[in-house]
């Protein structure tokens, strides 16, 4: 480890604030303390790591909970050093401040591969990513929550365990050596304990303790599957979503918007909204209107009522004119050139091959539609938001409401499923217009399905023309040249509320930093001119370069005639050894060298992205003319399986959610609107048609991987390789739904 490396991370402390009834210790820059971001309550105040009262221990995390279990293992990464019992602890969200910042989002950022980044470019992009906390990159994404906050969370339990022994060691009179802790207690050797809740005030005064952190040897909660803080809630009904917040005099909203994404509304008649009883009132929010009521249907019903002049398009009207801007895309220099290996130009081969490959825009689908609950006192708004970044929901809503960003509080609630819509923030927006008509009035703004449907940001579309060519059994030639809009340009500069400059390499990722040894190996991005509103969907760009890339790199196994999975293990970099391992454990778990029973077929995918290596094998049988998914193995190496349990249950759905977009998923337009309205519209792989599943993690990794995000790019390549394997027919388009017959 650099010099550089081992300095940013001792550039931080643990300190600890004495409060009403308790203590709780927080994480500060050396050079400028993170105050405290939370007002004292009854019994506690809540600082940002760890609060000790006469009740237990709560873990505040900063990271939003959408069903990732992120909260839970942050969590047991503090309570591992802390040494308390887990069944005591509460887990917390927490306010927007700035000591919850996400340096793993910019150190992810560093440019090129991760499987090949040296330690000397791991340690500058950890100090890069302390410049998250002034930019309050309080983000949940891009799979960094536990990347981000492993070392963090566990230096503050280890700080606040030596500071509050320290205290024990002072009240009797002992050496800290002398002292252990246990369960939330420190033990003396003749026996005498003190709880934590004891101790806590006069640890408070104290300055605190640097310590070690606890190896792997000892842990006793890490690397074990634990039970989830959040489930009984969920269970029974009691956990408070964004959708179920209720404030006394609450009045209820719902919005219908331009249809035409980024068109204007040139007048509308609220008359017969008004007609529907529960409706109260119409507000004209610029781009459509909020109907309130005093209930969430009557707001619907309303919604829908409203009589509305929208205004054209900024984009081609149908699917045909955004097909053409995406091909006219090719005609324009690349806007980037990310990988460059050897000379594509003039490779050649024993055979050549070319093929062209699209998807569709898609949509995130969240169970829970978009929704906000504000009130407005004509100074300060409160805002009630399942969100994934707290900063850039009260930025949006100060704008507004017309306020300061300073005089805006997010409340994050559990999440009703994220998938990167929810970093977004026009649903606060939204709220705080409809809020800022009705001062001192909360109001609780819940989109309709086929409002949140034809309203998201989402994936682009894109288009990849591949050529390949191999020699002697081997791949020589991999060219990618992939057309799409400019994602970074549009999700990124709303992010940051910052214009955005620079090459987007969303455009490209999962294409050109796969961890194969191709001598001439050469991939073109091409940033298509389209205003359809887009953002971050599960994997981003590894979402659909995953599919091109290995679909295309099946075709060049079987050009080459030779076994696909073999092809691709035969092509693992020797500096990439977790991406052949996760490849060998899959074929070991599938029977892969096996003879496959009559009437079924196979297809393997391996990606890298967001720091693992993911290899998955589908098997599909025909079942009387109808395809079943009947199998899948995923393998996956994240490093350090903190919590297989929730890995597991991580690659399973991310690997569901890619193959339901695989199978199903498409947004089309006509008339400048889209046409998919709600999950008849847009449907996914249901019980009945998903395929039993098993999970290997690995660790051989040498960092530790994201894991929401990477189990998704994989399933739609080797779903539409095993297609191939079983009918010949090779799929380079999604959905597959309109191709092939599948039991549902």
């Amino acid at each position: 480890m650099s010099k550089l490396g081992k300095i940013t991370r001792r550039a931080f402390l643990v300190g600890s604030v004495a409060v009403a009834g308790g203590v709780a210790f927080g994480l500060y820059q050396v050079n400028k303390a993170v105050p405290n971001p939370l007002h004292p309550q009854t019994g506690t105040t809540l600082n940002p790591f760890l609060i000790i009262d006469a009740e237990g221990v709560t873990i505040v995390t900063g990271r939003a909970e959408m069903g990732q279990g992120a909260q839970t293992t942050l969590a047991a990464c503090l309570a591992e050093e802390l040494d308390v019992d887990w069944s005591s602890v509460r887990v917390l969200h927490g306010p927007a401040s700035a000591a919850y910042f996400n340096g793993g989002l910019l150190e992810g950022a560093f440019p090129g591969p991760d499987y090949a980044r040296p330690g000397w470019q791991r340690s500058l992009a950890e100090t890069i990513g302390v410049v998250a906390r002034p930019l309050k990159l309080q983000l949940t994404g891009g799979s960094t929550s536990i990347r981000d906050g492993f070392e963090r969370l566990r230096m503050a339990g280890a700080s606040a365990r030596e500071t509050l022994k320290a205290a024990a060691a002072q009240r009797l009179g002992v050496a800290v050596s002398t002292l252990e802790t246990r369960a939330g207690v420190v033990i003396a050797a003749d026996g005498t304990r003190l709880s934590y809740a004891d101790l806590a005030q006069a640890a408070a005064a104290m300055d605190p303790v640097q310590a070690d952190l606890r190896p792997a040897s000892e842990w006793r909660l890490l690397g074990t599957a634990l039970p989830r803080p959040d489930i009984p809630a969920k269970t029974d009904g009691t956990a408070t979503f964004g959708i179920d917040t209720r404030l006394p005099g609450m009045k209820f909203a719902s919005v219908r918007r331009s249809p035409r994404l980024g068109g204007t509304m040139q007048g509308f008649d609220p008359a017969p909204a008004m007609a529907i009883p529960g409706v109260e009132r119409v507000i004209d929010i610029g781009d459509g209107v909020a109907v309130v009521a005093r209930n969430t249907w009557a707001a619907i019903q309303g919604a829908q009522a409203v009589t509305c002049d929208w205004g054209p398009a900024p984009y081609p009207a149908d699917d045909a004119g955004i097909a053409q801007r995406l091909q006219a895309a090719f005609d324009d220099s690349p806007d980037s050139t990310l990988r460059d290996d050897g000379d594509a130009d003039s490779a050649t081969g024993d055979m050549m091959i070319e093929a062209e490959y699209t998807v569709p825009y898609l949509a995130h689908a969240t169970m829970e539609p978009m929704n906000a609950t504000a009130l407005f006192d004509g100074d300060t708004l409160e805002l009630w938001s399942p969100n994934q970044g707290p900063f850039i929901q009260a930025r949006a809503a100060a704008e507004a409401a017309g306020i300061d960003a300073a005089n805006v509080t997010v409340h994050t609630t559990f999440l009703g499923g994220g998938f990167g819509r929810r970093i977004e923030s026009d649903y606060a927006s939204v709220a705080a217009r409809v809020a800022r008509a009705m001062p001192g009035t909360p109001v609780n703004v819940t989109w309709s399905r086929e409002e949140d449907m034809t309203h998201d940001f989402y994936r682009p579309a894109a288009i990849a023309r591949m050529k390949g060519a191999v020699s002697g059994g081997q791949a020589v030639l991999f060219d990618a040249r992939i057309a799409s809009p400019g994602l970074m340009g549009q999700a990124g500069g709303r992010m940051m509320g910052l214009p955005m400059a620079g090459a987007d390499s969303a455009i490209v990722e999962g294409g050109y930093d796969q961890p194969y040894a191709i001598p001439n190996y050469r991939v073109r991005g091409y940033k298509a001119d389209l205003a359809v509103p887009v953002g971050f969907w599960r994997s981003v760009g590894a979402s659909h370069n995953g599919f091109t890339h290995e679909s295309f790199i099946d075709e060049l196994a079987h050009a080459a005639g030779q076994d696909p999975l073999a092809f691709r293990l035969a092509m693992a970099r020797p500096e990439s050894a977790a991406a052949a391992g996760v490849l060998e454990a899959v074929r070991d778990m599938s029977g892969w060298d096996a003879p496959k029973a009559p009437g079924t077929g196979r297809g393997v995918a391996m990606v890298w992205s967001f720091g693992t290596p993911v290899a998955q094998v589908i098997e599909v049988r025909d079942e009387g003319g109808a395809i079943r998914i009947a199998r899948a193995w995923i393998a996956a190496d994240v490093g350090i399986p903190l919590d297989p349990g929730i890995l597991a249950a991580q690659m399973e759905g991310g690997m569901l959610f890619g193959l339901s977009a695989a199978v199903h998923g498409r947004i089309t337009f006509a008339d400048g609107m889209v046409q998919q309205q709600n999950f008849p519209d847009y449907d996914a792989i249901r019980m009945s048609g998903a395929p039993v599943t098993d999970v290997r993690l690995l660790s051989s990794n040498p960092h530790i991987g994201g894991a929401g995000e990477p189990g998704t790019p994989p399933a739609a390549p080797a779903l539409a390789n095993a297609l191939f394997d079983l009918t010949g027919t090779r799929a380079r388009s999604l959905p597959l739904a309109g191709q092939f017959s599948f039991v549902l």
